[in-house]
């Protein structure tokens, strides 16, 4: 019982990043499922199968308010599912110890990602050009790569697409998140189809899906006040934070290292952490003065 708190815990806090952020459900549940000693297949496979319900909401609500470019959704969504069920049956063949440390890593480098896509890009307003995003030709194997390494990580599809079609220049940012998120939900049924083909029903506790699914249902309406009153810039630094530092652990803990060089390593990451926000909150201060003399320069 004890355990099934945890895990509706920890689907309720990454629906509560991923609601507030537009990205990162997988990669923050699958690395505190990690933390908490669950195997990597096992941990992306349940992790998945709760995604199939929160994205179907998220889709529906994105579709419902205008955010969605179709022709960007129907462009991802079959190299994505390709991408996604063939990471999920590489992932299921290796042994856990063997992958974990990789998976590690990947999560890693996308919590970094995440810290400077929110930390020095997106508050840095850009003109949007309106071309004709359904003819990016990138769109195909960006939503190859993503699948797949959504699928291994347990997290990534909206770490990589987003990212990518924002800096792309061709959509509203709006519909950037609505179209990814629409999409994840063919990703999310793909992964899952692909673990319980790789792992077998039995292999599954769906006791936990279900405790990962209650927690987000919870953390949805939540996640939307959030992002009224916390900055993107702030939220998205405080996130990448709690990634680095969760993943880091898992790799200490197969590398052989003092307990000195250990805890350096902690304090150095604690302290960049902590530079970074209150990096992000200066420039969301400035910002907020900046707003205010806009209209004094105008008279």
């Amino acid at each position: 019982m004890e355990k099934i708190i945890i895990l509706a815990f920890v689907g309720f806090c990454a629906q509560l990043v991923d609601g507030a952020l537009g990205m990162a459900y997988g990669v923050t549940s699958t690395s505190l499922l990690l933390l908490s000693g669950i195997a990597p297949a096992v941990s992306s496979a349940s992790v998945h199968m709760a995604e199939v319900v929160t994205t179907a909401a998220s889709g529906i609500s994105h579709i419902k308010f205008g955010n969605v470019d179709k022709q960007v959704v129907k462009r991802l969504i079959i190299p994505g599912s390709i991408g996604a069920f063939l990471g999920a049956t590489f992932l299921s063949n290796i042994p856990g110890e063997i992958i974990k440390p990789y998976i590690a890593i990947f999560l890693l480098s996308l919590g970094f990602f995440v810290i400077y896509k929110f930390l020095f890009k997106i508050n840095k307003k850009q003109p949007v050009k309106q071309k004709s995003s359904s003819k990016n030709k990138q769109l195909a194997p960006l939503g190859f790569i993503a699948g797949f390494m959504d699928s291994t990580g347990g997290g990534g599809w909206g770490p990589i697409a987003t990212p990518v079609l924002l800096t792309s220049h061709n959509m509203e940012p709006r519909k950037v998140v609505g179209s990814v998120d629409t999409s994840e939900f063919a990703i999310a049924i793909s992964a899952s189809l692909g673990f319980l083909i790789s792992l077998g029903w039995q292999e599954i506790a769906f006791e936990w899906v279900i405790a990962l699914m209650i927690g987000g249902i919870f953390a949805a309406p939540l996640a939307a006040w959030l992002v009224k009153i916390i900055p993107t810039i702030l939220l998205g630094t405080l996130v990448g934070g709690v990634i680095i530092i969760t993943n880091v652990r898992t790799l200490l803990s197969v590398i052989y290292i003092s307990s000195t060089m250990t805890n350096i390593i902690y304090i150095i990451l604690f302290v960049l952490w902590i530079i970074s926000v209150i990096y992000a909150v200066f420039e969301i201060r400035k910002h907020k003065n900046n707003e205010k003399e806009r209209p004094l320069k105008s008279d």
